[in-house]
């Protein structure tokens, strides 16, 4: 589907491949899926469709990150779902007091499930490709992460390594050595929680969009405003001013249509060319039948109880995604609802 095709009624997201697997299990710090907050800060990732072949600079202050492609080109948005799962899963093991360290090995079938990929062939060797443009993106920077400054060149990830492999030619379960950038970040827990539909988003541009309100908004958070130049820039995009402005028009017509954007609505005004990220939390008026659920306070501590270890409010943002794509019906008790999501969420997957 074009950038340019007139909206029909249908949904802008991907379809949920499986819609009935848990994600990730964290505890902590927002959990849920995580991305590390200098690379959701500063466009580190390609939101080109193509190979991207070109060395960007971009600064910010004193701040500077350098970015150099590889064989296969830069690194992507969507190859950064490698990241958030071993950064998920990292976190998750520092919440319940276990040891960590900078390699992690995992079932590629259990990331393609958790990023909403698809399981067959082509899925695998996607995979394979991202591993590839992770490892071979040079990126030469002097961000703080760890609360230490200091110039580093280095690769996303160091090493990828297929422990073993099917007789198809797919691979089963693989080593990540994440590289000291990564995972003084993790280590610092200077990560943020991503909402799991950020994995349908279909388009890369929407998915840097979302990081970038992630990391400005907060959650519930504030209302942020973007003039669309600064934006282009924290976006990392290649498009003329012109060209920008049109694919920021279309995902915000389709997310007042829709409301398909996570957590946030995306706005933008013509008379100042400025992008504005909304919270969608807010209050529901009385017999508002399509508004979201409010949870209360009191909601949120027996959802606690019944969901022992977890984090409250990443259960939240999983229940609001859940409740959406259930089709928004309305709900006679939210807390309720949400107490019940929980203890269904503990039973499947209890943390101790």
């Amino acid at each position: 589907m074009g950038e340019s095709t007139i909206l029909d009624g249908r949904s802008p997201l991907l379809r949920d491949r499986h819609p009935q697997q848990d994600f990730f299990v964290c505890d902590v710090f927002d959990a849920a899926p995580k991305g590390d907050m200098a690379s959701m800060e500063h466009p580190i990732f390609s939101i080109s469709t193509k190979p991207d072949m070109k060395t960007r600079e971009y600064r910010n202050g004193s701040t500077f990150v350098r970015v150099s492609p590889g064989e296969l080109g830069l690194a992507t948005v969507h190859d950064r779902d490698v990241l958030i799962y071993c950064i998920s899963q990292l976190i998750a093991a520092l919440n319940e007091g276990k040891p960590v360290s900078q390699v992690v090995r995992f079932k590629a079938f259990d990331l393609l499930v958790a990023t909403n990929r698809g399981t067959d062939g082509r899925g695998y060797e996607q995979l394979r490709g991202a591993f590839k443009r992770l490892q071979g993106t040079q990126i030469e920077t002097n961000i703080l992460t760890g609360g230490t400054e200091e110039l580093e060149i280095f690769s996303l990830i160091d090493r990828v390594k297929i422990v073993r492999e099917s007789r198809e030619g797919r691979m089963q379960e693989v080593e990540v050595r994440l590289s000291d950038w990564v995972f003084g970040a993790i280590q610092a827990k200077e990560v943020l929680t991503l909402n799991r539909r950020y994995f349908r988003l279909r388009k890369p541009l929407e998915r840097r969009l979302y990081e970038i309100a992630r990391k400005h908004c907060g959650w519930p958070g504030k209302p942020v405003t973007f003039d669309l130049g600064t934006l282009l820039n924290k976006c990392g995009s290649k498009s003329t001013d012109f060209e920008f402005r049109r694919l920021i028009r279309t995902i915000t017509d389709q997310d007042r249509q829709h409301s398909h954007f996570p957590d946030y609505a995306v706005t933008y005004e013509d008379e100042k060319d400025q992008v504005t990220f909304t919270p969608r939390r807010k209050a529901v008026k009385s017999g508002d039948e399509g508004a979201r659920p409010v949870i209360s306070q009191k909601g949120r501590e027996a959802g606690k109880r019944a969901a022992p270890g977890y984090d409250i409010y990443a259960l939240e943002c999983d229940f609001l995604a859940y409740w959406s794509d259930q089709g928004r019906k309305p709900l006679r008790n939210a807390d309720a609802a949400f107490v019940g999501f929980c203890k269904a969420r503990a039973k499947r997957q209890p943390l101790h």
